[in-house]
């Protein structure tokens, strides 16, 4: 039996070209942003928040990324999760930190979760278009 386990983690790196991808999309875009990139335990690796982005939207891309990374799915992935199920709608939604609608990206390197981006800032699907511009950015869409 293992005592210990290890595991990989995004690093300072990666998480700079996803944030510049991030950023140069809500900029093309015109929608300040708030940006997150979160390692595997929900702990902040880089934090963005664009001139001009809602002081609301810095929590919210915060806790997408946590959302992320604690399941391994995307935010916006939720919402069929859960909407058939009354229970589980009406009782997880509860959930500190939890998010279900889109902006909040799992990170995976070679299928391994290493961190997650969460974005937040425009429309949810504006917040989507983002997260994925920053994967793609990095080679990871």
């Amino acid at each position: 039996m293992a005592h210990t386990i290890t595991t990989q983690t995004i690093s300072n790196a990666l998480a700079a070209t996803l944030m510049q991808g991030a950023v140069a999309k809500a900029g093309a875009m015109g929608v300040p942003m708030c940006i997150a990139i979160v390692d595997p335990s929900g702990t902040l690796v880089q934090f963005l928040r664009m001139d001009g982005s809602a002081l609301l939207s810095v929590n919210i891309a915060q806790d997408k990324a946590y959302t992320a990374v604690s399941f391994g799915m995307a935010t916006h992935e939720w919402h069929d999760f859960i909407k058939n199920d009354p229970p589980l709608l009406h009782g997880i939604v509860h959930t500190p930190r939890l998010v279900v609608f889109g902006g909040g990206y799992p990170i995976k390197v070679d299928g391994v979760l290493v961190g997650g981006i969460g974005v937040s800032g425009g429309h949810y699907t504006h917040d989507m278009e983002v997260a994925q511009a920053a994967l793609a950015a990095a080679g990871l869409a």
